[in-house]
């Protein structure tokens, strides 16, 4: 499969592959991190836009892969732009089997059957095109290792990369600490890639559901806040937190 057609949702998929037990690496939040690789991937064919925290369809012409054109009509379908918070915490479904499907049928990975405690039907999935999965990691330690600004594709692939926390599957333990602290700065390098990685981490963290305040809102609460205690000792009451947004069931 030529590099060209590779889409991010699959390249974060085949990072998240363990090699050795077949299994995929935080398959809850992956699951998110899937939703919010196809809004990356639709922003870079020209077909959606960030407008603030929410996501506006500027082109809704089909880009020829069925997955991401199914994404990219419901997101026509909602007529105003959406919030990704809202977006990537909506039901997915079946999202990542859909993508293990195609890269299977793609001859990228290969299904093994076997069974749980001996009863339970499971699938695992080993990659097969070990070339592309290295080449993959070779991007992402490249711009780990040196430093130097990605490609808007790597930087967003970093970026849900730490999103969703392969960063302690990729480089794991005490002696990858600064290589997980690098992929997490790596965010600020593509601001469509950064959105989204902020709204799967605040669809994780359950805060999906409050507009998300900048740097300076926030520091003038807390300025107006301390003012308040030092005047009279009182408190400015904090706003309720609201509950977590439904999110897909993995599958």
């Amino acid at each position: 499969m030529g590099r060209s057609r590779r889409t991010i949702p699959e390249e974060l998929l085949l990072l998240a592959l363990d090699p050795t037990t077949g299994t995929t690496a935080q398959p809850q939040s992956l699951d998110l991190g899937l939703a919010g690789a196809q809004l990356v991937e639709l922003a870079l064919a020209g077909r959606i836009a960030p407008d603030g925290d929410r996501i506006a369809v500027v082109a809704p012409r089909p880009t020829g892969d069925p997955t991401l054109d199914c994404a990219l009509e419901l997101l026509r379908r909602r007529g105003a732009p959406v919030r990704a918070v809202h977006w990537i915490g909506g039901p997915r479904l079946g999202l990542r089997q859909t993508y293990l499907s195609h890269l299977e049928r793609c001859g990228m990975v290969h299904a093994v059957a076997g069974q749980m405690c001996g009863v339970l039907p499971t699938t695992r999935y080993q990659a097969t095109e070990t070339a592309i999965s290295r080449e993959i990691r070779s991007r992402l330690d490249s711009a780990i290792r040196t430093g130097v600004p990605p490609d808007p594709r790597t930087a967003a692939l970093a970026a849900l990369a730490h999103a969703v926390g392969l960063g302690k599957h990729l480089y794991p333990g005490n002696e990858g600490r600064s290589s997980r602290s690098r992929l997490r700065d790596l965010i600020r390098h593509d601001p469509m890639g950064g959105l989204v990685a902020h709204a799967v981490m605040d669809v994780q963290n359950g805060v999906a559901a409050q507009p998300r305040r900048s740097p300076a809102t926030a520091t003038a609460r807390k300025t107006d806040r301390a003012a308040a205690q030092e005047a009279g000792g009182s408190r400015i009451p904090m706003q309720p937190r609201r509950g977590p947004m439904a999110r897909a069931v993995a599958h």
